[in-house]
């Protein structure tokens, strides 16, 4: 008994010195340990103190992986056929097909469901973009310059899309230079892809908040003041970790068919919502997480994307915009009798509203049916890319699909709106940059 005891001692003491190194060397050291205790334990089988020995070692690394520093996600039973080019695949150095299999997860098919619940997309993009970057300005291969890694990345084509990607090909961190410094209530917003079998071991796709600026670089093992998102879709998880100053850590592991591997689902649209304390985001057009007190700390907290998977893969990251999230302005609209908004999205160079757009759309049609006596005129705005004349008359057609979701969609009658476009006549900015850009791709509403 007291051999067993003095074994035990032995065995833990080994476990805490493993901890405590860097994370490469944790994994195959407990990976080596499981498998020598494997070994002693099959060696020894009719040995009964051994056997119960190796049980508890056994657990005490369990214990360590599972932890919510280094997470190791539950291992599925079955066996999956691996990802094909039916999903996303790479087809050279530069270029990856982008068809994407949208199906959704295959749920509950009972019809005698007890109850029927619904919720509402009431992400609220900020209006004064900070940063915006599609990487439109850097060349295919090179990586850009004010995004700062300890790994490595480069830009990138996707056949069938639009626009560029970061490709994020190795584990690390990737610091945009602009989100060093949060403001309290902002939003950010991107979209992320992947190719390759990701596994679902290690932390996965990570979003960074920390208040200790030593911390930014860090994929794991995060310090006090850090709350972290992981998106992970090799297990179909989203998980949040929260490790404040003074108090105990935070931590829980959320569904998420959205984006999963499994599931073919390998392209999501990502918000985020910060508001003070409390911290949203969506997928898609699903919120997954709501939590109040995930910024935990007064100080000013630092942003950080990282990857940290076990197998061969890319992460494909399109589209970041950093804004601040002011109040619900739309009000004014009744209130001062005009309100300008970016949040009205439109396929290129066509009148077609993206589904992202639903949101303000509704608010928008709620308060005009709530002040029945109130018309208004729909103004669309353009940036200056393309020709001047061809420009004005998209702005126009797409201020006429506001009118004309907001007619059907909401019951406004159509003799209370009018509409006008102005294509890229009225700037806000020089129209430079892609900031500016954003900035004058807008909606006005005004009212008669």
């Amino acid at each position: 008994m007291h051999k067993t005891i003095l074994l035990l001692g032995f065995l833990a003491l080994q476990v805490f010195a493993i901890a405590q190194e860097d994370k490469p060397s944790i994994f195959k050291r407990i990976t080596d340990k499981t498998k020598t205790t494997t070994e002693q334990r099959v060696e020894n089988s009719g040995d009964k103190i051994g056997n119960k020995v190796g049980d508890k070692v056994d657990n005490t690394i369990d214990s360590l992986l599972s932890g919510s520093l280094f997470k190791k996600k539950k291992k599925k039973t079955e066996t999956k056929e691996p990802i094909t080019n039916d999903t996303l695949s790479v087809s050279n150095a530069n270029t990856i097909d982008g068809s994407v299999n949208n199906s959704k997860p295959k749920g509950n098919t009972n019809s005698n469901k007890a109850i029927n619940a619904t919720g509402k997309f009431d992400f609220i993009a900020g209006e004064k973009v900070l940063y915006f970057d599609d990487f439109a300005r850097v060349n295919i291969g090179d990586f850009p310059a004010d995004i700062n890694t300890n790994a490595t990345g480069e830009i990138v084509n996707i056949e069938g899309r639009e626009g560029k990607w970061l490709r994020m090909s190795k584990n690390g961190a990737f610091v945009p230079d602009y989100t060093q410094k949060l403001p309290e209530n902002c939003t950010i917003e991107f979209e992320v892809a992947i190719t390759g079998e990701p596994s679902n071991n290690y932390a996965g796709f990570g979003l960074n908040f920390t208040t200790q600026q030593d911390d930014i670089m860090k994929e794991s093992f995060f310090s006090k003041g850090t709350s972290i998102v992981y998106l992970h879709p090799g297990a179909s998880l989203a998980s949040v970790f929260v490790n404040p100053i003074s108090s105990n850590e935070i931590s829980n592991d959320i569904n998420m068919p959205q984006w999963s591997v499994e599931n073919g689902n390998t392209t999501v649209k990502v918000a985020v919502w910060r508001q003070k304390g409390r911290l949203r985001v969506y997928l898609n057009e699903d919120k997954i997480i709501d939590m109040p007190r995930f910024f935990s700390e007064p100080a000013n907290y630092s942003f950080a994307f990282f990857r940290n998977f076990f197998n061969e893969c890319n992460i494909y990251l399109k589209n970041f915009k950093l804004a601040i999230a002011a109040a619900d302005n739309r009000n004014k609209l009744i209130t001062e009798g005009r309100f300008t908004t970016n949040e009205i999205l439109f396929d290129i160079n066509s009148d077609k509203i993206k589904p992202e757009s639903n949101s303000i759309l509704s608010d928008i049609g709620k308060i005009l049916a709530e002040n029945s006596n109130v018309r208004v005129k729909i103004i669309g705005h353009t940036d200056s890319d393309g020709d001047g004349t061809s420009n004005i008359t998209l702005s126009k057609k797409r201020a006429e699909a506001v009118k004309m979701r907001l007619v059907y969609g909401f019951g406004i009658e159509e003799a209370r709106i009018e509409t006008d476009g102005k294509g890229a006549t009225i700037p806000l900015n020089n129209n430079k940059t892609p900031e500016e850009k954003a900035l004058n791709r807008r909606v006005e509403f005004i009212k008669l």
